[in-house]
């Protein structure tokens, strides 16, 4: 199934596709001044729904993309939901097990087998240098590591940025792949978590992998 880009979609999804039409011929940077009353380039989205030791997980994407998984829910329909207002309001799910490989993995580890995610792409197109730089470091934090918000802020190259990382954990839309959950506050305390279950769930990830003792 495929979403039609509407009024109140994103602006930067906009602007890419039509920066790309003029690339192509498509479109003239005469018509990039004309009324915005044509549908942008129609996307599809795969949506899977699965139970997990730590809960259901929604898993959203295409082919072998992922462009956001949500953690944690007490229901198929909790999860389902959080899918789909986290995503575009116009966007249409193809719900089905459209990633068995990636689903198996992710229920793997919720029952505490170590799996590695760091071959997985993620689509976050609208991040910003840091924010990437962020990204990239959190997702090298390995099982059973922790990392506090100050020390990833030195990984990324800002070292004073420690404040800026928790916003961009906040923001995380790929838990587990991003492992999020891997960053704590200074001075034992776990800091937050935006999952539905919040801090308990994170505690709970982290004594699965063992991180937790070995960062108290």
């Amino acid at each position: 199934m495929v979403c039609e880009t509407r009024g109140n979609a994103p602006r930067a999804a906009i602007v890419y596709w039509l920066l790309n039409s003029v690339k192509a011929g498509r479109t003239t940077m005469t018509q990039l001044h004309e009324p915005a009353t044509v549908s942008a380039h129609p996307f599809a989205a795969q949506l899977s729904v699965f139970p997990t030791e730590l809960g259901w997980f929604a898993l959203v994407g295409a082919e072998d993309r992922f462009t956001l998984i949500t953690i944690g829910h007490d229901s198929e329909g909790d999860a389902r939901k959080a899918a789909q207002r986290k995503m575009p309001a116009c966007l249409a799910f193809d719900q089905h097990d459209w990633t068995p490989e990636f689903r198996e993995r992710l229920q793997d580890y919720a029952r505490g087998v170590e799996v590695d995610f760091v071959d997985l792409k993620i689509d976050f197109p609208d991040r910003t240098r840091f924010q990437r730089r962020v990204i990239a470091a959190t997702r090298r934090i390995r099982w059973g590591a922790t990392r506090s918000y100050g020390q990833l802020a030195q990984s990324a190259g800002s070292p004073r940025a420690a404040r800026a990382v928790g916003s961009v954990m906040a923001a995380n839309r790929f838990p587990i792949i991003v492992p999020c959950h891997r960053v704590v506050g200074a001075g034992g305390r776990l800091g937050g978590f935006s999952a539905p279950q919040g801090i308990t769930l994170k505690q709970r990830m982290l004594e699965l992998e063992g991180g937790w003792q070995s960062f108290r």
